[in-house]
């Protein structure tokens, strides 16, 4: 046992599901925010990066998706194995630290490398947050609380998808003001001085998640299993060995990531082409949908895992992300057709319930079926796969079908429906083929 593990077993522990641990779970929340809104706020700024950058849509594609998620997934097993093995607060720090200040400098960019540059960096840090606060979290919640606690986690991407999309909005609409404010920022165009905006508050966030106290690790398996060492060998055996559910539960959800990264990713650029919008209207309006139906969503999926689990459905943490797929594939067939702005709002507001539902139910799951010391090695998998799926995939995919099948960036939202209903379908077949063996991963 290194001297970290030595000093950690001389620690008391701190108190499960009390009330200092609900106050990290708000602060984690609040860092996932954090870095959804740093992430997500370039889908407002596509068209005028476009215009200042001279860039085609498969371009922004390639800033939206592939340099954020080619870091993304390379640095995720590194921070898996570092959360696993290392102090998880120091993790968490140094990454905020870091995409914040990559953040900014998207702001600084003048020319496509650049930003894609930067957008990498973003992508990297990152790749801390999800090891390390699903390992956090595990430790400071019991089984039972741990849905709960996993669904408040779980609301930071739908506030920070939201928030992303307000405060751009905000952001365009008083830029002038902000450049009498801050002369030092006067010469940056409205794109830039939304993400130097949007970026500088995560270096005082930083600092504040070195204030959280590192739990004493433990395991949902038993006394006997709680704090055992793997080594990397042992580690992708377990996953190997079991792979007739995280495989399908894997690949499942990462289609299902399709939907939730490449639907908001083009669902603005849709409502300005087709509609005719203005960004700062579409930020604040469909911001706020997000924000409102995608909390209500995620918050509402614990409840749907226990009704499920009362009446008799072991596998109730599979089903339920197995049902919402369903109802998405349906959902995202039909939103081409919503024929006014404000039924493709309401279509649209129906389809964010529904793939954000699940997700809080799905992450507890794999904790609990998981070994302590291998949950940050399980989630950097599983975020790989979310990542390259979801961000490598989604928007590129898109774009492809807007560009050279459909040939009309008008018609983005038949290329919504098409890529995301197929995609729902496809997830919603592989979850069906993971409920039988979730209970046999279980620990009881």
């Amino acid at each position: 046992m290194n001297d970290f593990n030595v000093r950690m077993s001389l620690r008391p522990a701190i108190q499960r599901d009390g009330g200092y641990a609900w106050y990290v779970v708000y602060l984690l929340t609040f860092a996932y925010t954090v870095a959804f809104i740093d992430r997500q706020v370039l889908n407002l700024l596509v068209d005028p990066i476009k215009r200042d950058l001279l860039l085609t849509d498969v371009q922004i594609s390639l800033l939206q998706g592939l340099a954020f998620m080619a870091a993304y997934v390379s640095f995720g097993p590194v921070f898996g194995r570092w959360v696993d093995t290392g102090n998880r607060r120091r993790v968490l720090a140094l990454g905020v630290g870091l995409w914040s200040f990559f953040t900014i400098m998207c702001g600084m960019s003048t020319d496509f490398w650049q930003l894609f540059l930067a957008r990498a960096g973003v992508g990297a840090a990152e790749a801390c947050l999800a090891p390390a606060g699903f390992s956090l979290i595990a430790d400071y919640f019991s089984r039972e609380k741990l849905p709960r606690a996993m669904s408040i986690f779980m609301l930071g991407p739908s506030l920070g998808a939201g928030l992303a999309l307000i405060a751009g909005g905000m952001v365009i609409g008083s830029a002038a003001t902000l450049g009498q404010w801050f002369p030092i920022l006067a010469h940056l165009s409205t794109w830039q001085l939304t993400f130097v905006m949007v970026g500088a508050p995560g270096l005082l966030l930083a600092l504040v998640l070195l204030t959280v106290k590192e739990p004493q690790r433990s395991s949902m398996a038993g006394a006997a299993q709680k704090d055992q060492h793997f080594t990397m060998r042992q580690t992708l055996a377990f996953f190997w060995d079991n792979r007739a559910f995280y495989g399908r539960y894997f690949i499942g959800l990462s289609l299902l990531a399709i939907v939730i990264y490449g639907f908001p990713t083009w669902m603005p650029a849709y409502l300005m082409r087709h509609f005719g919008a203005d960004p700062a209207s579409v930020g604040l309006r469909l911001g706020a949908q997000v924000l409102i139906v995608g909390a209500i969503g995620i918050y509402s999926g614990p409840w749907v895992e226990r009704w499920l689990n009362r009446r008799g459905y072991r596998d109730a943490p599979v089903r339920c992300p197995m049902l919402c797929a369903g109802v998405v594939a349906l959902l995202c067939a039909a939103f081409p057709f919503a024929g006014s702005y404000d039924m493709t709002l309401l279509v649209a507001g129906l389809i964010n319930l529904f793939y954000g539902l699940p997700w809080a139910v799905a992450a507890s799951a794999l904790q609990i079926s998981t070994p302590n010391r291998m949950r940050g090695i399980a989630v950097s998998i599983f975020y790989f796969l979310i990542s390259l799926f979801g961000l490598g995939i989604a928007p590129s995919i898109i774009a492809f079908v807007t560009d050279h099948i459909l040939g009309d960036p008008a018609r983005v939202g038949t290329s919504l429906a098409i890529v995301c209903s197929a995609s729902a379908c496809g997830a919603a077949w592989l979850l069906y083929g993971a409920m039988k063996h979730y209970p046999e991963n279980v620990n009881e």
